[in-house]
């Protein structure tokens, strides 16, 4: 197996070519936060939509929901939140700096090797106030995971869609956690994006469907192209277990820092729904036709953030390889054309007229189709072809001076380099069938 990439080397990358930009930069930055550019917003967005496609559009069992980041602070009280969502906290007494308990190895500190306090529980949960004044009445909590609105929404989607069991409901959103230690870029930050599936069962049958949802994660990211070999599925610990779980496995990866979750899919069984229901006095319990009998259902929930899943396709997707014609070093991002920012580029030969009146009506039309890049900034082909290796663009689409004569345009693939010609009139079609959609 390859050693990983360096992760500096992706930072600098997704800097220099408009990915992920540090925030409030112009000001020093702020820790852990980030702002993502042109081509990191194109390339978010289709991450989430390949997840939304996987496990809503192509599924009959599962339906969509997009809650509220606030919510009564009785929510977090009957989930557990406020008692137990927290991390074991240590202090430095010499450097003031603060650790995580559990990742520190011994009672000095890591950084100057002063003396550590003891640990003591930290909650996670961002804290303000709703309204006019700041008091206690008018306390609410920026959620931390976007799960608890599909269940305090549970009888309301189950009602108005008429399903019956099993079935899912999906969410993806902004969720906040105000952790100890962030850090490495964006694999862990206090302002994150979540895709969460709540898959709600008979109790019984969840022994049954956790497997196949842990399974099915897990092809979610080889299908798009993730090295199975830097992938690994690892069962928890019964010590290890979340105070709602009965099983957790974690679908992990092999970063820069060394194997770590990249998504978790757990057994929650009826846990939160009964929560809600002791705690709300509502009653949540599904009606069973066929055993004519109420019953509490069981969850599987695969749960994985966008902000880390984008970390490891770009991660896996960097490659640098020597050009046997030329000898000289190109990077490439081999991002499956499902998750590619720009899906085609335009590129003309020359910025002179005619050449370009006709590239720029090319783009015209298959922007139409495809999130396209046109570039005219003239010199060497070869270093435009180049730029798009590096944003991962699948295809490029040069029109040459030929082009005027025999209405044709050559298509140079990212991966083998090859190139075809191809008539204008079949361009479309043509690039439709590299693309595969």
């Amino acid at each position: 197996m390859e050693n990983p990439v360096p992760l500096e080397t992706i930072v600098s990358l997704a800097k220099r070519r408009g990915f992920v930009f540090q925030s409030s930069e112009i000001y020093g930055g702020f820790s852990s936060t980030w702002d993502y550019g042109p081509l990191g917003v194109e390339l978010k967005r289709n991450v989430k939509s390949a997840w939304w496609r996987a496990n809503v559009q192509e599924r009959d069992d599962v339906v969509g929901l997009d809650s509220a980041i606030l919510m009564a602070p009785q929510v977090w009280q009957a989930s557990g939140h406020l008692t137990n969502f927290t991390d074991p906290l240590v202090d430095c007494k010499q450097c003031k700096m603060r650790f995580r308990a559990d990742q520190v190895d011994g009672p000095r500190c890591p950084n100057c090797g002063g003396e550590l306090t003891e640990a003591r529980n930290f909650n996670l949960m961002f804290k303000t106030f709703v309204g006019p004044v700041a008091d206690e009445a008018a306390v609410a909590y920026l959620r931390p995971e976007t799960a608890q609105g599909i269940f305090v929404n549970f009888l309301n989607v189950q009602g108005a869609m008429r399903r019956k069991l099993p079935f899912g409901i999906a969410q993806q959103g902004k969720s906040f956690r105000n952790e100890i230690t962030p850090g490495n870029f964006i694999f862990r930050t206090r302002e994150f994006e979540q895709m969460e599936l709540e898959y709600f069962v008979k109790p019984g049958e969840d022994d049954v469907w956790f497997p196949r949802w842990r399974q099915a994660r897990f092809d979610w990211y080889t299908r798009l192209g993730v090295r199975s070999d830097r992938l690994r599925l690892r069962d928890h610990e019964p010590s290890e277990l979340a105070h709602y779980a009965k099983a957790t496995s974690d679908i992990e990866y092999l970063f820069p820092m060394g194997w770590s979750e990249l998504e978790g899919i757990a057994n929650r069984t009826d846990f939160d729904l009964r929560r809600h229901m002791e705690a709300s006095g509502k009653d949540l319990r599904y009606f069973d036709e066929e055993a004519n009998t109420h019953l509490l259902p069981y969850v599987i929930e695969p749960a994985a953030g966008v902000d880390r899943a984008t970390l490891v396709f770009l991660l896996d997707a960097y490659d640098e390889e020597v050009v046997a014609a030329t000898g000289d070093t190109r990077v490439v991002l081999r991002l499956h054309p499902e998750l590619a920012p720009v899906k085609v580029a335009i590129l003309p030969l020359s910025k002179k007229e005619p050449l370009t009146q006709l590239a720029q009506a090319i783009h015209a039309t298959v922007r139409k189709h495809w999130m396209t890049q046109y570039d005219q900034t003239g010199g060497a082909i070869g270093k435009r072809y180049r730029r798009q290796d590096e944003i991962g663009t699948p295809l490029c689409v040069t029109v040459d001076f030929a082009s005027l004569d025999d209405h044709a345009v050559t298509i140079r693939e990212r991966d083998s380099m090859a190139q075809i010609r191809v008539p204008i009139a079949d361009l479309v079609p043509v690039l439709r069938e590299k693309l595969g959609f």
